[in-house]
């Protein structure tokens, strides 16, 4: 398998265990890792698909040796009895796994979402990546039905609001298409982290996707943002394109004033908004609007010295 994607988080690598909880390191990974956003790293993660059902994304690199699949609902049903058997003390939380677990079927998705009710009692919340493609083919009725079954959350990578980025590293969805997906979770009171890569755009695209994505941000109004760092990973098309120099990465500074943007021209309502993934140069981590001045100063200092020894270095980048 290739290297991790750091665009999404920590992977969990497989041991003979079903199902994981990032603090005891227990894992189950059918054909390779299975990877989760940072903020999951005490749920449980129970693997209902393997594989993303797209992956054609141009800079992931997470399931390319992956064949989609889902797997079948018995087999599930044993890793939620594996899992009961911890009890309460194990976890509080429910990741379904893999990388778009929300495009299986409602006939599907809701007995899953039943059987942990049913023999999990005690778990706050389940949480999932989506995106467009698995949003929009159900309807807010089926995502009401899931949410009231402990679906609280999707994950989605927008990546960026650039059309023309979109296309270019083949995201498969378009920004009028987010902004469909956004309404719908909101109609049907699922809650939405949405997750934007600096630097997408290249070099060339940098003002333009700094720009497109923060008024995509202002229409969307998420309840949570990740601002990630593209990192081209070799045998990718990204990183190919890099080594063959179609695509060039903006400069750390650049990179930095892409963040600026984002912090400075998106217009939130309540929003937990965080640049802390190891990817990035300078992980800050604030409620916007409230500390909207506080985040813009700290970038505006960096931004003012130019002087990269006050960015994270690139051997604690975890990359």
């Amino acid at each position: 398998m290739g290297p991790p994607d750091p665009h999404r988080g920590s992977a969990v690598k497989s041991i003979p265990a079903f199902v994981t909880t990032a603090s005891d390191g227990r894992g189950f990974a059918p054909g390779g890792s299975v990877y989760r956003p940072p903020s999951e790293a005490e749920s449980l993660l129970l693997q209902v698909s393997v594989g993303c059902s797209h992956n054609r994304c141009a800079y992931c690199a997470m399931y390319r040796e992956k064949r989609f699949a889902i797997r079948p609902f018995d087999d599930v049903v044993a890793l939620i009895d594996d899992a009961a058997a911890w009890g309460p003390g194990a976890f509080r939380r429910v990741f379904l796994c893999d990388g778009d677990a929300l495009v299986l079927p409602q006939v599907k998705l809701v007995p899953i979402l039943e059987t942990i009710r049913a023999k999990l009692p005690w778990v706050e919340r389940v949480a999932t990546y989506g995106d467009c493609r698995s949003v929009l083919r159900k309807s807010v009725e089926e995502l009401r039905e899931l949410a009231g079954l402990g679906l609280a959350l999707v994950y989605h990578g927008v990546e960026t609001g650039d059309d023309e980025a979109m296309t270019s590293i083949v995201k498969g969805s378009t920004r009028d298409q987010v902004i469909a997906t956004a309404d719908r979770l909101r109609e049907a009171g699922i809650a939405h982290s949405v997750i934007v890569l600096l630097g997408i755009g290249g070099a060339d695209g940098s003002e333009r996707h700094a720009r497109e994505t923060a008024s995509l941000l202002t229409r969307i109004d998420p309840v949570y943002v990740g601002a990630l760092t593209v990192t081209p990973v070799p045998g990718t098309p990204l990183g190919i394109a890099e080594a063959e120099g179609r695509f060039v990465l903006p400069t750390k500074m650049r990179l930095l004033e892409e963040l600026r943007v984002l912090v400075a021209d998106s217009d939130l309502t309540r929003c937990r908004f965080s640049s802390n993934h190891a990817s990035n140069y300078l992980p800050l981590r604030a409620t916007l609007p409230d500390d909207r001045a506080a985040m813009l100063a700290a970038i505006d200092r960096v931004l003012a010295s130019g002087d990269e020894g006050l960015l994270k270095p690139e051997w604690a980048r975890g990359l």
